[in-house]
């Protein structure tokens, strides 16, 4: 039994030598694989475009503005064209466009309060039409309470947009007072950069005389109902005109700061304050009639619009 032992194990420590591989002496070459023609090359990672793996990402593609939701108006024109679209556009602008408004504003309606006689003032404007073209109606007029009226105008003005904030107008000009006048004229008027408004106008009198005027207003808003407007008027002409008290340069500038409240958008009551210069000729008219070439007014008004 003994003897049996001894032999199994000597036979176990004779095996276990050439079982236990000597990984020192191993060829690591047969474990390549052969390369063959569909094995692909050794990938270069100094060659990799590390942008194109990352994560960012792309930048956005460049539009041109004919592709552009803010493109040229008539970008549709060379996808269903011209002829179509033109169809198009006069379908939008009869169902859409050109309605006919009705509005009238009453910008300053009020009392002057100054040294004398204190006075009151109109101006009144409206229109009728669409977006192009439209019937204009102006009236202007100021006075001394207990005397005749000084100053006081009708205008009746075609007006044809020529811009999307300007109007070109035309039309006549009756003077109600002082010796008969019929001007025709010619005039702008609409809205300028930064939102200052503007009417502009040069009168040809049916005598002879050229006249212009230029009035700019500008609404600063305090709140959502309270405005402060400052305003500026000129009047100019090309000559004297003796019989009127105006001379030839500029006549007149107006300086004005009004203050409104808005009860509702279109009702709106303001108290202000202007001051009036009469310059070069028009000066020397006034004081040779006994007036005050400088006047101010402080004043209470309404401005009202429907």
């Amino acid at each position: 039994m003994m003897v049996r032992m001894w032999a199994a194990m000597m036979a176990a420590s004779t095996a276990a030598p050439l079982m236990a591989q000597d990984h020192g002496q191993m060829d690591h070459s047969m474990h390549q694989m052969p390369a063959t023609a569909e094995s692909k090359p050794e990938m270069d990672h100094s060659q990799m475009d590390h942008q194109a793996m990352s994560h960012s990402p792309p930048a956005a593609p460049q539009v041109s503005s004919e592709q552009s939701p803010t493109g040229p108006p008539n970008a549709a024109d060379r996808i269903w064209g011209a002829e179509a679209m033109r169809a198009s556009r006069k379908a939008i602008y009869g169902e859409h466009g050109n309605m006919q408004i009705l509005w009238l504003q009453g910008d300053r309606l009020e009392y002057r309060v100054r040294d004398g006689s204190d006075g009151y003032l109109w101006d009144i404007q409206g229109y009728y039409g669409g977006d192009l073209n439209k019937f204009w109606f102006k009236s202007e007029g100021e006075g001394s309470f207990g005397e005749p009226t000084e100053q006081a105008e009708i205008q009746a003005l075609y007006s044809r947009a020529i811009g999307p904030f300007f109007d070109l107008q035309l039309g006549v000009r009756q003077d109600l007072t002082g010796p008969d006048r019929t001007h025709a004229v010619i005039g702008v008027q609409g809205l300028m950069p930064y939102m200052f408004e503007v009417d502009a106008a040069a009168f040809l009198s049916d005598k002879g005389d050229l006249t212009a005027r230029i009035e700019a207003e500008y609404d600063q808003r305090i709140t959502q109902k309270l405005i402060l407007q400052p305003r500026v008027g000129a009047n100019l002409s090309a000559q004297d005109i003796p019989e009127l008290g105006i001379g030839s340069g500029i006549d007149n500038v107006e300086l004005g700061l009004r203050l409104r409240y808005e009860m509702v958008r279109e009702f709106a009551p303001y108290i202000g304050i202007e001051q009036e210069w009469r310059l070069g000729g028009s000066r020397d008219y006034a004081r040779l009639a006994g007036e005050d070439p400088s006047v101010t007014n402080y004043v209470v008004g309404v401005r009202f619009w429907f």
